[in-house]
Order: structure tokens, then C-alpha cells, then sequence
């Protein structure tokens, strides 16, 4: 190389080297790899800055038990196994070739849906075990929701699959915002009032924060035998048939009649008693049911549709729960 020639190298390097050093990003860098590294970081830094992950919305805790929103893929993963755990394997739900191997109960909606969770985060596990850092709580309940803004944008709702939900929906919108329940199980050994209560502590906190009007969703009888649920579909269709305007039907081809015994042969009593927890707590909520049953094979239920407005939930729940213009959860400070 010439002598000029070297002569302009090291003159281009040092005009190089003086930007470097007036330009912010270098200041006090170190040296070598390190300063590459370094410079990296601080470039990243300033064009995209770190965002810290949102902390879990947790609606109450009764003793080591917690209701929360699922945050992400692994909390709603958690989710389907405890809905496989109870739907397939406990009860007569049938899983396709995919479910049984993977073990989980999963279907579109899962991912357009908001699901709450119990949790049990006691520090000892169902079998003894303790727990560790790297260990999760144990996931004993959930409820799948889904508001109607959410559905119209997406898939819209899972229960118009089995009833004829769009005229009643367009007939009270946009005065009434509707929300859709589903998925909703409690591992075995912790069907209690405890459990059962925190799972509603969070669904009601949810539906007062999105300020949601009417609730709607299946509800179902074990089993594919109407005739074995007889006394209590008849009790519903004689005495928890929704009014006209509120009412939806089951879809022909699905429709399965309820009012299989008349109205004077109904034993309230024993209706009562044959009815499925979940649906006799809607009734006492003051829910309504649906024209028609429907029989889901690859669940294994006698399905009826049950319609909630919240305008119709009986008051005297509002002194434990909390009112319906109160947004925080009457257990949060239990936090």
C-alpha cells in the first residue's frame, strides 16, 4: 500500500472513530465485544422499549383458594385438562382421536373467550408433595365467558349452535349487553359451597366490570335420555319457562319436547331434587330456561338453555355478593 494511500486510511479512521465518540450511544461504552454488546442493548432500549408483563386480575381469595383470570396459552392449557379431567373422564363425555391423546378439552372458542380460574395455592399438593419455584398452582375450577362484543367480531355465540338466539339478541340490543357462560366444572374434591362460591365471587365481579345485562348459556342433565330427566324437564318448562319475550327455542332439528308430564302431575319436590346443582342455582338467582332440549352427543348431557338478566337476580344475594353498581369484590380485600 502507498504511502498516500495509507496516509488516507488513517485519516477516514479517525473521522470514524471522532462520530463514534461524540455520539451518545458510545459514551463511556467499553471496549471491544462488550461494546458491541453493549451498544446493542442501548439501541434496542431506546426503539423498543420493555414492557412489563400485566400482573394476574385476581377477583377474591377464601383461605388458600383464589379466583383469577387465565392471562395467557398456558393458563387456558391448565384449563382444558381440568375440562377433560371432568367431562371425559369423570363423566360420559366422548373425546376424539386428538382430545384422548392430548388430554384436553379444547374447541375454537377457547381462544376468543376470557376464562376465570380457581386456584388452589396451598402449599401442599392433593397427594402430600410441597411446592416448589418452579411449581404452578393447582387449577380446580373454571368458567368460560364470553361477551357479545367479542363474539359479533369473532365466532359469535356457541349456544346459537343448539338454539335460536339471534332474534332474541337483536330484539334487546344494544339496551341489554349479553354475555355467554360455559365450560363450567369443579374438580371432584372440590365441589364445596367454598368453591362453588369463589368461582361466583369472580364471575360476578367480571360481569359488573364489563357492565354485562343478560347472562345465557347451556346448562345440562348426565346423560342422552330425556325421559330419564322427565320430572325434572317438566318442571322447568311449567314453571321456569322464560316469557315470551325472553324466550329462544331449541333449532327443529335438534328439539327435544320438556313438558313430558302435564303440569298437575309434577312433584315440585322431587323435581327440585333431581335437578343438577348449577341449574338449581340459576333458578334461585332468578334465571329462566328455554323452549326445548337438546341432547349433545359427544358431551354425553341433555342440554336446556338458561337466561339470566341480571335486573332479574334476586336482591337479597346482592347483601353477600355485592350490589350490581359495585365494581370491587366483596372478598378482594382477602388479597
Amino acid at each position: 500500500m502507498s504511502i498516500e494511500r495509507q496516509a488516507r486510511m488513517r485519516h477516514i479512521t479517525k473521522r470514524i472513530a471522532g462520530r463514534l465518540q461524540d455520539n451518545p450511544l458510545f459514551t463511556a461504552a467499553p471496549r471491544g465485544l462488550l461494546a458491541l454488546r453493549a451498544l446493542n442493548e442501548k439501541a434496542r432500549s431506546k426503539a423498543l422499549p420493555f414492557v412489563r408483563k400485566s400482573q394476574a386480575k385476581v377477583y377474591g381469595r377464601i383461605g388458600n383458594l383464589e379466583v383469577r383470570l387465565a392471562q395467557g396459552r398456558k393458563d387456558i392449557l391448565r384449563a382444558q385438562r381440568l375440562r377433560f379431567e371432568v367431562f371425559y373422564e369423570e363423566m360420559s363425555a366422548t373425546p376424539s382421536v386428538i382430545a384422548g391423546m392430548r388430554r384436553l378439552d379444547q374447541d375454537p372458542y377457547d381462544a376468543v373467550c376470557d376464562h376465570l380460574l380457581v386456584e388452589d395455592r396451598s402449599t401442599d399438593t392433593m397427594a402430600g408433595e410441597t411446592w416448589t419455584r418452579t411449581r404452578r398452582p393447582h387449577v380446580v375450577g373454571t368458567y368460560r365467558v364470553l361477551r357479545q362484543e367479542v363474539a359479533q367480531r369473532s365466532l359469535g355465540f356457541y349456544t346459537a349452535s343448539e338454539y335460536d338466539i339471534d332474534p332474541l339478541i337483536a330484539a334487546k340490543s344494544p339496551r341489554y349487553r349479553f354475555m355467554e357462560l360455559g365450560r363450567s366444572c369443579v374438580l371432584r374434591p372440590y365441589r364445596t359451597k367454598r368453591s362453588v362460591e369463589l368461582l361466583w365471587h369472580g364471575l360476578w365481579t367480571y360481569i359488573r366490570e364489563h357492565k354485562v345485562d343478560v347472562m345465557i348459556g347451556c346448562a345440562s342433565f348426565e346423560g342422552t335420555d330425556p325421559g330419564a330427566h322427565a320430572m325434572a324437564l317438566s318442571f322447568l318448562h311449567h314453571h321456569a319457562l322464560a316469557p315470551p319475550e325472553w324466550r329462544c327455542r331449541a333449532h327443529d332439528h335438534l328439539y327435544v319436547p320438556m313438558d313430558r308430564i302435564p303440569r298437575d302431575k309434577v312433584d315440585a319436590k322431587q323435581a327440585l331434587k333431581a335437578l343438577p346443582p348449577l341449574i338449581k342455582g340459576y333458578l334461585r338467582l332468578g334465571a329462566f330456561v328455554g323452549d326445548g332440549a337438546v341432547i349433545d352427543r359427544q358431551f354425553g348431557t341433555t342440554d336446556v338453555f338458561v337466561i339470566l338478566p341480571v335486573e332479574n337476580i334476586d336482591p337479597r344475594y346482592f347483601d353477600h355478593f355485592g350490589a350490581p353498581d359495585e365494581l370491587k369484590s366483596r372478598i378482594a380485600a382477602e388479597v
